[in-house]
């Protein structure tokens, strides 16, 4: 199977299309800040990892179908592939996702209540949250396609704005509903802020404020018999944004094992663009 060849692809597609929107440089932390009303973001993003001892390096890319429906309520659905060095490319399932925000207003810190459900299979490697205990990819594609994950998970999001800085709370629990295991916990911790908020007068590429930067720290937490730090896996991963004149934007991270546990090196890179109020254009209007 060619799945995740597929979404390489469409990755390469987006490159080439304009854009309208610009979202926040995190790829496993998520901020206050959702989808406006009636906009759709397509997004493609994809997961380098370089495994430690004998195991193999991967590509893992996704899709993601940001959709505003509310403007307290914003859902995305992901699709997601998986490519082993030695061994196969497959398609490893899906998620559906949910954020409400109850508070519209700004304050010193502002909720975001997260909800999931995956169907995946644990050839799944994009690693789009760190929870448990640490994950061992010695497995090849053939075994771990076979066994299949039906998971549900929820996140309280907390998220302040302090003058140019954005600093965003994740605390993570994840359940599997197809085998009798445990409840997991992780985190995922952020900070980000714009180089710049003054445009300059002339257009140009490489300007401050097409820029943005920022660092994202993440990990697992065990699960509900043996909570904390024994036996998880944890990242320090520097954040970089470029929106380039038309507004296509580019998110890179390299992301460095913080223990035994973890992998030594894992690279992000995402290409996002979005469509404003997609219901109407459709309707032709």
């Amino acid at each position: 199977m060619r799945a995740c060849f597929l979404l390489a692809a469409l990755t390469a597609l987006l490159a080439a299309m304009p854009a309208h929107g610009q979202e926040s440089p995190y790829f496993v932390t998520y901020s206050h800040h959702l989808e406006e009303p009636g906009n759709l973001e397509i997004a493609a993003a994809s997961t380098i990892g370089v495994p430690k001892g004998n195991e193999r390096a991967y590509f893992a890319p996704w899709i993601e179908l940001e959709y505003g429906v509310l403007g307290r309520w914003t859902s995305e659905l992901y699709l997601e592939g998986q490519s082993t060095a030695g061994q196969s490319s497959i398609f490893t399932g899906w998620r559906w996702e949910n954020r409400v925000r109850p508070l519209l207003r700004e304050h010193l810190f502002n909720p975001v209540l997260y909800f999931e459900y995956e169907d995946i299979n644990e050839a799944d490697k994009i690693q789009k949250e760190i929870v448990g205990h640490a994950p061992d990819f010695s497995e090849p594609n053939s075994e771990l396609r076979r066994e299949h994950a039906r998971e549900i998970e929820g996140k309280l999001i907390l998220s302040s704005q302090a003058r140019d800085w954005n600093i965003s709370e994740n605390f993570i629990v994840e359940k599997n509903l197809s085998h009798d295991e445990g409840v997991e916990f992780g985190y995922a911790l952020g900070v980000s802020r714009p180089l710049a908020l003054i445009a300059s007068p002339k257009q140009c590429t490489f300007c401050r404020e097409n820029l943005s930067a920022g660092a994202e720290m993440y990990g697992g937490l065990g699960d509900r018999y043996s909570f904390g730090l024994h036996d998880t896996s944890h990242y320090l991963a520097p954040i970089i944004a470029w929106r380039v004149p038309g507004g296509t934007t580019f998110n890179f991270s390299p992301g460095f094992g913080l223990n035994d546990q973890s992998q030594p090196f894992l690279f992000r890179f995402g290409i996002s663009y979005e469509i404003n109020q997609i219901a109407s254009k459709l309707r032709g209007r």
